[in-house]
Parts: structure tokens; sequence; C-alpha cells
């Protein structure tokens, strides 16, 4: 587009009327400036973080602007510090600020007559339906709105009441359609809304045993998944794919099963499967296929403040990488060492994070290479969830138990090979890690590989002398008959 042609209409939010904007022709181009990637900065405003910084005036650099998870966008920077340390600091989230730059950086230009004005409220589309007028008796709908644009929307269609805040992203079942053509929705609780039609979306509903296929569209399943399972990057591959309900929880979260791999999705994110699909390759719900619930912990670790000097701090600052806090810390509490935050200890986080130096000072503290946390993860099962195979030979050469099983039956093997992550196999089988351990639903490591077709895993599995091709998993299938319905050669 030519700087003298017309703009597209610019959206300051949903379901507000679209604004006609000028030519930019003869209007000023004006530098943005500000934190940008590669910005020195020292501590802001807000900073309420210690001395992660290396101590107040030490000066940091601006590795990567982004959002934080899909809660906003831009509103986060990634900045790498002196002494070495890297760490995820709010610039907006949640309207804190925790950086302020030594000099200005360059991000792009703008045109201030196209900017919204702040605080104008932008007029409301008054359209009659977010889905041409779909909406049926016994449909099951969200509102996905912001409180405030709800309580501008809801003028006319039924009112606003304060109250009505609770029941946002809440499921409810669509009671009747007023003669104006908005929504009455009734809730568990009895309790009954009436609705603006356009505030609401409608839920997909599936039941435990239907196919059901992921969109393809990363950037709606991420916003999407929001408060519903969350987002990780593993999740990618299963875009467009199709798996298999094996739960329904509560508020109409559903667990699919994807091959080996099992997540939790928004039904938002689904649609129904009607074409065949390989079920006999999809599995029972495994907690340690996944590992989101330790992506999910370690980012509530690296949040939380380490100005607190308590012995729970010993693992926030393992899971920061900060070893000679580490050393401080096991040295005033060498009791505590073991002690568990988030219900995960110091060596657990720094095994998962790759934390060479951190688990040399716990290991060196006598930390307890075989306590297990709430799903029977010891700190070998995390170096598998982390993919970090020169911490996971030096907790086999410290004497840990490679065959050790998790409350799912998994060994650290069993986690490395459902992963994909080759080295940590390789470390695993090298130091005797048993190839015909089953899991609780009867699977080998192998049965794993060959499922996901992890050609390289599958190649140092066979390749193991005692390993058996004639074990049955629970659904009556061994080694030869999984690598017959993935095409596979053994």
């Amino acid at each position: 587009m030519g700087i003298g042609s017309s703009f597209a209409p610019r959206s300051d939010q949903i379901f507000t009327i679209r604004v006609c904007l000028a030519p930019r022709q003869n209007l000023p181009r004006i530098i943005l400036k500000g934190i940008f990637q590669g910005v020195k900065v020292v501590r802001g405003p807000d900073w309420d973080w210690g001395n992660q910084d290396g101590g107040e005036g030490k000066v940091g650099k601006v590795v990567d602007i982004r959002g934080w998870d899909t809660e906003s966008g831009r509103s986060v920077a990634s900045v790498t510090w002196s002494n070495g340390t890297t760490n995820v600091y709010r610039m907006g989230h949640k309207g804190k600020v925790d950086l302020k730059y030594v000099s200005d950086g360059q991000g792009g230009f703008y045109y201030k007559e196209h900017l919204p004005r702040l605080g104008e409220h932008a007029e409301l589309q008054r359209q009659e339906s977010a889905d041409g007028h779909s909406f049926q008796q016994g449909d099951k709908v969200k509102c996905l709105l912001e409180m405030e644009i709800l309580r501008q929307m809801q003028e006319g269609h039924g009112g606003w009441n304060p109250k009505m805040a609770e029941y946002i992203c809440r499921i409810g079942t669509i009671h009747r359609i007023t003669d104006r053509g908005d929504v009455r929705v009734q809730y568990s609780n009895n309790i009954r809304w009436t609705f603006h039609p356009g505030a609401l979306t409608k839920v997909n509903t599936f039941g435990v045993g239907e196919l059901v296929k992921v969109l393809e569209d990363i950037d709606s399943v991420k916003r999407l998944q929001a408060g519903h399972g969350e987002w990780t990057d593993s999740m990618a591959p299963v875009l467009g794919h199709a798996g298999k309900v094996l739960k329904v929880y509560a508020d109409g979260d559903l667990r699919v099963a994807f091959g080996g791999q099992t997540w939790t999705f928004n039904p938002a994110c689904l649609t129904g499967q009607t074409v065949e699909v390989d079920a006999n390759l999809m599995t029972a719900e495994n907690p340690n296929e996944s590992g989101s619930t330790v992506i999910s912990v370690l980012e509530k670790l690296l949040s939380q403040s380490t100005e607190q000097d308590n012995p729970s701090r010993l693992v926030i600052e393992a899971a920061h990488g900060s070893a000679n806090k580490v050393r401080e810390l096991v040295q005033k509490y060498p009791d505590k060492v073991d002690i568990k935050n988030q219900g995960k200890t110091a060596l657990q986080v720094a095994a998962h994070q790759g934390h060479m130096e951190v688990v040399k000072a716990l290991l060196q503290a006598n930390s307890s290479i075989e306590v297990k946390d709430e799903d029977g993860d010891t700190a070998l099962h995390y170096t598998a969830f982390g993919n970090q195979a020169d911490i996971t030979r030096l907790l086999l050469s410290k004497g840990a138990n490679v065959n050790l099983l998790n409350n799912s039956m998994c060994t650290a093997l069993h986690i490395s090979v459902n992963k994909g992550f080759t080295d940590v196999v390789r470390v695993l089988t090298e130091h005797s890690a048993d190839v015909n351990l089953q899991d609780s639903y009867g699977d080998t490591p192998l049965h794993d590989a060959i499922a996901k077709d992890f050609r390289n895993i599958i190649e140092i599995l066979v390749l193991v002398p005692n390993i058996d091709f004639t074990q049955q998993n629970h659904r009556g299938f061994n080694l030869l008959h999984h690598a017959a319905l993935k095409g596979n050669k053994l």
C-alpha cells in the first residue's frame, strides 16, 4: 500500500465500530522511541525483584519484547544482566513497569493522527448475533468479553448488573431467546442472565470417546487456551490433527489424546471429527506425557519475588539459576535443602532448567536425588522433561536410580522417549536403563517411540541387547504389531 493510499479502518476493541482513517500522505511520520530489543536498561519504578540484576544501578540488555502468554501483548521484556542472568520483566503487564532505559531505542514509526484518544469510549456495533442468529435453546455458551465491553453492550439488551462479571468465561445453557432476540442464559446455580447475543460465544460440547480435530490457526488456539489448560509450544504438532476425548472437566474443558500425548483444550479450539483415524494408537491419559504442569509451576516460581529471605526462597533461586545465592541459602538453612515450593524441590527445578552449577551446589549440600514430587517424579525425571542430557549424566554418576518409576509407572526413559529427546535417551540407555519396563498402560519406551515415529530413538532402543519385542501393551499390541500399524520396519 502506497503512502498516499487510504488506511484500512482502525478497530480499537472487539465489537466496536471501525474508525476510518485519513491517507498517510502529507501526515508527519514520527519515530517511535522507547525500550526495544537491544536497548540498555536499569531498574524501573515498579522493580520488585531484589538483586536479580546484580544490584542497584547495574545495566542489562533487552533480548526480546513479547506478550505474557495470551493475557497481554508486547507487555514484558526479556533482559540479560551483566552478571549473566536472564529474566522476564513487566513493561505494561498489569499496569507495572519494572525497567527504564539508559538511552532510548527506535522501534519504527507512527502517525499521531491515526491513534485513538485515550479514555474515549468507542461506539459499539449493534450486531444482533455473533454468529448469524444460530443460537438455539439448549446450546452451551460463554461470554468471553472484558467486563467494560460487556457492560456497554448490555445497554438496551437486558441491562447490566455488576454480578454479571462473575459469569464471564463460565459455561451456561441457553434457556430461551427473547422476542427482541436477546439470549436468556441459565447457569449451574440456576441463576439466569439476559445477554446481548453478540456478547456470547457458542461452546462446542463433546463426550468422552468422541473424535475431535484441533483448529489449525496457532494464534487463535493460543488466544483461546488462556485460562483453559494454557498454551505451550509443545502443543504445536497437534494443530490440525484429530484426537480422542478422554475426559470432560466440570468447566467444559476437555482432555484429549493424540497418539502418545494428551493435552487439555478449550472446546472452542476443537471441531467434531468424522473421518476415520487410527484409534488403535490413541492412548489413555498420562499426566506425565505433556509436562505442561511442570512448565506452569516453573512460570509461577520465576514470577515470585526473591525479596523475602526464607528457606522456600531456595527453590526460587534455583529456578533462576542463581548459584551463588543457592550456596548462601544452603549454608544458612542446611536442613532445608530439600524444602518444596509449589510442590517442587530446588534440585528438581534446577535439573529441569539445566542449571548445572546450581545442581552441583545442591548435591554438595546433600540434596536427595530420590525425593519425589506429588506425581512421583524425581530429579532424574525432571532432566528428562527438560531435555538436560548433561545433568542426567551427572545425577546417574551420583547414584540416581535409572529405573525409578513415578505414579504413572513411567521411568525417565519413558519420558525422554515420549518427548523425542534423543540425547537424554542415549545417556539413559548407556547407563543400563531397562527398555522393557511398562508404564501404567503397558507401553514400553519403544512402543512410544514407534507411535511417534521417532526414527533416531527407535534405532537406539532396538540395539539394546536385552530388548523384548514380544511384550504386549494393555491394548494387546506387541512391538511388532505397533510397528506394522505405523508402517515402521524394526
